[in-house]
């Protein structure tokens, strides 16, 4: 069984062969170039990849050209989910590019690229595909307004989802890599984002070239050598080096391809961002993954802004045909590592501390000759001589884990400043909700139960949402079946006051007389109520259970009613003592457990609902569950959270003794 706190095989680095006339087509499929222990192999190591890279460009008939007319300058993405609280406010039900920008702007150096994150967790509660959790009506000029700050925008896609559903009756006939075009043309996107998928479809490709020029598809993983002519970016996730820094194999083979290198699981990015900075590579920024904070540390953060200035302004140096890695070592045992880039005659270093320790010592030794060298990042003073062999000896200062870069030339130096805080920077979901409801005797068709201490068992599918704010893998590599879908168990204890709850969920019928004394109009109109026809429930279904309104939609009818819903712990409570009733068709029953850490908002639903989705495990939890079942749901806007699996009951508080 594998450890999963150690790099699998198929993540580990590849062995270079150093003899000169061995078969080195065996590194085609690498992830990483493992780099030697001894600097004396290093030339040989080098030599290696070099003939490599050749005969391998030879071997695929490799042909360039796109990557001049795709933008290469992606050095850093965001991997964003459409609703994070960065840049949707689900108070006034609007997006807010400029505030996520500065927020990126503050934390990160700002970015180059988002992907937006749109459908898992949350598709398969009901018969949407993931076309339809992109219907939001103002994402196109959401889109336009991160590509005016100069930010491209990327559209998520599953290509494990074969049968598109949502769209099949107005587009029966259109496929899914169809409906991805329409989607990228639609809203004006930049390229596709492929999830769970090494390389995009020769269809994908050729339709998004016929859309217009430059749009990219990035695959995860190690992207084929046959497909770097057509990827121009990949997503390098956990990708394992060596404590010698070796050299990524898609970089290597083609230097203006960007790979983004991510471990989302991992609470410290060091390796990550070391490798990407001795790659002139990039980095995948991924702190909210699909409704759990994984954030980045002080130091972490600090350490990418430190780069930016070097991948904006010397993306020509870094993506240099003249690329030498493991150049110009000062030897002694230092764990300082470089790579020399040259452009236009003008060298550049890019500088990393391997050690858990400070640094203070001689950083490259070298041969180039320039009147003035300058440190880039942090702008630390060098100290700059000559040996007895009379090569220039450059050196400083450099923290544990440090980075810098040195130009061969009297520039300004740089001033990041970066953080020694590696501490993960935990931030707790916590509840919020309105106040709660009190009633002086039990409501008619309500049930009462009384107050006290409940020790609850809570099952729940892991589904790397975790079920409240708990990262349901920590420092781990990649999450593999059967753990990644495995049940998860809680144990709760609840202490509860009295209260009562509704025997049966708030019926199309009830909710229409809400809706006629008050005239509720819910913030954002989108599917509300969407199985109504004229503003009344389907003939014959007055009964059923109300669904397509949301958790604001049901706390305005709970807050007429002089009530409130459940607590998940309530709702389970009643469930288990066999006070709950369900209706035809069983829904989904949201609770008063609304969460937020800042990032990601979500309810706990109970009960489940007579949808089943079939064909991937990646789907949402279906299907009538028991009392004690929780699902994780992350609430979106525009209406999207609305679903004919979904509905309410009510609750209330009760005078009485807690026993």
């Amino acid at each position: 069984m594998l450890n999963p706190y150690v790099p699998r095989p198929i993540d580990r680095p590849a062995t270079v062969p150093l003899d000169p006339a061995a078969d080195l087509s065996v590194l085609d499929e690498a992830k990483i170039f493992a780099a030697p222990d001894d600097p004396a192999d290093w030339p040989a190591w080098r030599d290696a990849l070099t003939r490599w890279r050749a005969e391998a460009r030879e071997r695929v008939g490799y042909d360039g050209a796109r990557y001049g007319v795709e933008r290469t300058d992606g050095f850093v993405l965001t991997l964003t989910w459409l609703w994070d609280e960065l840049l949707y406010d689900h108070a006034t039900g609007r997006f807010d590019v400029d505030g996520y920008l500065a927020a990126a702007e503050r934390d990160f150096g700002g970015v180059d690229g988002v992907v937006l994150w749109h459908a898992y967790p949350n598709e398969g509660i009901d018969e949407r595909d993931q076309f339809a959790f992109f219907d939001v009506p103002e994402l196109p000029s959401v889109v336009a307004a991160f590509q005016a700050a100069g930010v491209r925008v990327f559209v998520s896609y599953y290509p494990w989802e074969t049968r598109p559903r949502h769209a099949s009756q107005s587009r029966p006939h259109m496929s899914s890599d169809g409906l991805l075009v329409d989607l990228v043309e639609r809203l004006g996107a930049d390229g596709v984002f492929l999830d769970s998928s090494k390389e995009g479809s020769t269809r994908i490709r050729a339709a998004l070239d016929a859309l217009r020029p430059g749009l990219s598809m990035e695959g995860e993983s190690r992207l084929p050598l046959a497909r770097v002519h057509d990827h121009t970016m990949s997503w390098a996730q956990w990708f394992a080096d060596t404590p010698v820094p070796g050299v990524l194999r898609a970089t290597w083979f083609e230097r203006r391809h960007v790979l983004h290198h991510t471990r989302r699981w991992h609470h410290s990015h060091l390796e990550e961002l070391q490798s990407a900075w001795l790659n002139g590579s990039g980095i995948l920024v991924w702190e909210a993954v699909f409704g759990v904070w994984v954030g980045w540390s002080a130091r972490d953060r600090t350490l990418l802004r430190s780069m930016r200035r070097v991948q904006r302004e010397y993306r020509a140096w870094l993506q240099s045909e003249d690329w030498t890695p493991l150049a110009d070592h000062p030897g002694g045992g230092a764990a300082v590592y470089a790579s020399r880039w040259v452009h236009d005659g003008v060298a550049l270093w890019t500088v990393v501390n391997r050690s858990d320790a400070p640094y203070d010592g001689p950083w490259l030794v070298t041969d180039a000759a320039a009147g003035a060298f300058t440190e880039l990042t942090s702008g630390v003073a060098l100290d700059v001589s000559k040996d007895d062999d009379g090569r220039t000896v450059i050196g400083g200062q450099l923290p544990a884990g440090g980075v810098a870069a040195v130009l061969a030339a009297a520039v300004a130096a740089g001033d990041a400043v970066v953080d020694a805080d590696r501490e993960f920077p935990r931030r707790p979901a916590t509840r919020v909700g309105p106040a709660r409801a009190e009633a002086a005797a039990v409501v008619p068709g309500m049930e009462r139960v009384d107050g006290g201490r409940y020790d609850l068992v809570v099952r729940y599918r892991i589904r790397e949402t975790g079920l409240y704010d708990e990262a349901p893998y920590v420092d781990e590599w990649k999450p593999l079946p059967p753990r990644l879908h495995a049940d998860g168990t809680a144990h709760r204890r609840a202490e509860l006051t009295p209260f009562g709850i509704g025997r049966t969920e708030v019926t199309n019928d009830e909710f229409a007389a809400f809706l006629a004394a008050t005239g509720y109009r819910p913030l954002r109109p989108e599917r509300f109520l969407a199985h109504w026809a004229n503003g009344a429930p389907p003939a014959g279904r007055g009964g059923e259970p109300v669904t397509y309104v949301d958790l604001a939609d049901a706390r305005a009818y709970a807050a007429w009613a002089g009530l409130r819903l459940p607590t998940e712990d309530e709702w389970q409570v009643a469930g288990e003592a066999g006070l709950l009733e369900r209706g035809a068709p069983t829904v989904w029953n949201l609770t008063e457990s609304e969460h937020t850490d800042g990032r990601t908002r979500f309810v706990i639903l109970k009960g489940g609902s007579h949808w089943v989705p079939t064909g991937s495990d990646w789907y949402f939890d279906g299907g009538e569950r028991a009392p004690s079942f929780a699902a994780k749901y992350l609430l979106m806007g525009a209406g999207l959270d609305r679903s004919p699996s979904v509905g309410f009951r009510c609750a209330v508080g009760l005078p009485g003794v807690t026993t």
